[in-house]
């Protein structure tokens, strides 16, 4: 990790978790789902998405009291996935950031209820929001029911489930991942966008990134899941393979994996190019998720 990146983490992380922890706070709601929610929440983790919104808006020299609010709404959203992905019925999972999963503490009937108070709550906050417009709000809030919903990150967990123990053609697993990983992390780069209110010109190179950013993502995901250890991942490690899940490593082999995993990020840096944002934070980012041990 470069010094440049490492310093913007150092200093807007902590500012994530505390925002975090403040919003669940706040709340009205019993004690028990607040426990439930922060749980998960605060399990670590490495904080791509909010830190994608922040690193768009010191990229283009913007700054927003709300900025920080709309970040942590994103790892909200994701956060609810995770809890809902580990569930018997879905991933059964027992392990995720090192620690034992929602439903292995709270029982299944509160992650469930934790997940669904999580992504419910991330769209109010958005609604309430102080120094944005009603414009940008609504905005924020369609990109996001979009990129969590049917058309994104809900719709791609089922075509990877429909997919288990099927042998799907490459486009077939573009599609899972561009929807089950990549619609969340582009809605995290692209409200960066929406916040500065940037123009269409570098909207449309944010999303280009975002969308080979976020398959370069799955692709090392899944390299990871081969190559790394359960204690390196924070998860089970070798899940994958176990769950006959179809994955870039078993359609193209590991080398072909890597292949593509470069290419991805070849095209996400050449969008960037077209508007001069190829040299700062975006490009350090890149280079973490794609060289990156978990």
């Amino acid at each position: 990790m470069s010094n440049v990146l490492q310093t913007f983490i150092q200093a807007n992380q902590p500012l994530v978790e505390h925002k975090l922890d403040i919003l669940i706070k706040e709340i009205k709601a019993p004690k028990e789902l607040k426990e439930a929610m922060s749980y998960s929440l605060q399990a670590g983790g490495k904080r791509i998405r909010p830190l994608y919104t922040l690193a768009v808006l010191e990229e283009l020299n913007i700054t927003n009291k709300d900025a920080i609010i709309v970040a942590s709404t994103v790892e909200m959203i994701h956060t609810y996935s995770l809890i809902h992905d580990d569930l018997p019925a879905m991933d059964n999972d027992d392990l995720r950031r090192g620690k034992p999963t929602n439903h292995i503490v709270f029982g299944e009937a509160l992650a469930i209820l934790a997940g669904d108070a999580l992504v419910t709550l991330a769209f109010g906050i958005i609604a309430r929001l102080q120094h944005l417009t009603a414009e940008q709000k609504v905005q924020l809030m369609d990109q996001l029911s979009f990129a969590a919903g049917a058309e994104g990150m809900v719709g791609g967990q089922v075509l990877d489930m429909l997919g288990e123990g099927k042998s799907l053609t490459l486009d077939q697993l573009e599609e899972v991942h561009v929807n089950k990983t990549g619609a969340l992390l582009s809605f995290s780069i692209l409200a960066g966008g929406i916040i500065a209110n940037a123009s269409e010109e570098v909207m449309d190179a944010l999303k280009k990134y975002a969308f080979h950013i976020g398959l370069a993502f799955q692709i090392q995901d899944d390299i990871l899941d081969i190559e790394g250890t359960s204690e390196q991942l924070g998860k089970t490690a070798g899940k994958d393979v176990l769950s006959e899940k179809n994955t870039y490593p078993s359609i193209l082999t590991l080398d072909g994996a890597r292949e593509q995993l470069q290419k991805q990020y070849n095209l996400a840096i050449v969008a960037l190019e077209k508007v001069s944002l190829h040299k700062g934070l975006l490009l350090e980012i890149a280079n973490y998720i794609t060289k990156r041990s978990n």
